[in-house]
């Protein structure tokens, strides 16, 4: 099959590409090379040198029809990322992964392409899965300002107050967005559902949990936590760890994330509609134990436990794989603790 990923040039993105390559598949890359990814490049990464790329704005429906010819299907992983660095980002969210996304869809349309991979997010879930002692499964409320301010980082059950245990979310759990970046991924995920509904085409929702490994680019406000503590590390600086380090989070390998969109892609042959998917590792992992596996790593100062906080940072997320190994056949082969000794010393883009 031909076919399309936007966003290839990417971190996430030149990894899958190369993955579906390799699978046998005819491969192009769409990608605008924002700044914010990218910096000031001027040419995509020579990871994806071999393969045939646009360099072009999503939201520019010229460049996307001429991209789509001859395209059997999509994976989208085209969007700005991370938490950014105030709500001034919020047009460029909005624009880059909504408009772009509406945009691609609507050419798909126009192609009769048919199959989409979308490169999704935990973010979507907002906090994961809570079980109260006294309520039972509970959906905790945002936490609050006063109480991060004192040190009060655990949710607690919105009937009782009383302190929750965390689970494992699954893919049937409610999303419930708390930053503008997950806001906008759910908006993709509900614009590509539309389609599907609309057209007969099929979508395959990958939510990526903490993706990590070479290439992730170099400390930025957009960064993901593990470039953002290797940065800190080369710096002869300790990883400064908000909160108190309990967080909870699942940290999958960017090899495993891209065998996951090469096993979407078989998939979906011959199916319609919408489905979403947990990539994950399957293990819970806490930032402090992050940041101090990767110190070790390093050779580098122990971590330092800031107790500053974000207001837009859940407490604990992790999720249940089960779905996606049923059903796509995936499951992660880089444990983390040996994905995080080798990211240690893995090269990082400027």
């Amino acid at each position: 099959m031909r076919i399309l990923v936007t966003g290839g040039a990417g971190f996430i993105g030149s990894h899958v590409a190369r993955a579906v390559a390799d699978a046998g598949h005819d491969v192009c890359l769409l990608d605008s090379m924002h700044p914010a990814a990218h910096g000031r490049s001027a040419n995509p990464p020579s990871i994806v040198d071999d393969l045939p790329a646009i360099r072009g704005d999503l939201r520019d429906p010229a460049t996307v029809d001429t991209a789509l010819r001859g395209v059997d299907a999509v994976v989208h992983l085209a969007a700005m990322v991370g938490m950014g660095t105030d709500i001034a980002d919020l047009p460029e969210y909005v624009g880059c992964n909504d408009l772009g996304t509406a945009v691609l869809l609507a050419a798909m349309a126009r192609a009769r392409t048919g199959r989409l991979v979308l490169a999704s997010s935990m973010v979507v879930y907002g906090e994961g899965a809570y079980t109260c002692p006294v309520d039972g499964p509970v959906r905790p409320v945002p936490r609050q300002l006063a109480d991060l301010a004192a040190g009060r980082f655990e949710p607690r059950c919105p009937s009782c107050a009383a302190p929750l245990r965390p689970s494992h979310v699954t893919e049937d759990d409610p999303t419930d967005p708390r930053s503008v970046y997950a806001a906008t991924k759910l908006a993709q995920e509900h614009l590509a559902a539309a389609w599907a509904r609309e057209t007969g085409g099929t979508v395959a929702a990958l939510r990526y949990h903490n993706v990590y490994g070479p290439g992730m680019p170099r400390d930025t406000p957009y960064s993901g936590v593990a470039a953002i503590f290797r940065s800190a590390l080369e710096r002869g600086e300790p990883p400064r760890v908000f909160e108190d380090g309990r967080q909870r989070r699942d940290f999958v390998h960017v090899h495993d994330v891209a065998v996951a969109n090469v096993l979407a892609l078989d998939a979906t042959a011959g199916t319609t509609g919408f489905r979403a998917y947990n990539i994950a590792s399957g293990v819970t992992t806490t930032v402090g134990e992050m940041a101090a596996a990767l110190a070790t790593a390093c050779a580098g100062p122990p971590p330092e436990v800031t107790g500053r906080y974000r207001p837009g940072d859940v407490r604990h997320i992790v999720a249940s794989p089960r779905r996606a190994r049923t059903e796509l056949g995936f499951t992660a082969t880089i444990a983390p603790t040996e994905g995080i000794a080798a990211f240690a010393t893995a090269p990082l883009r400027a």
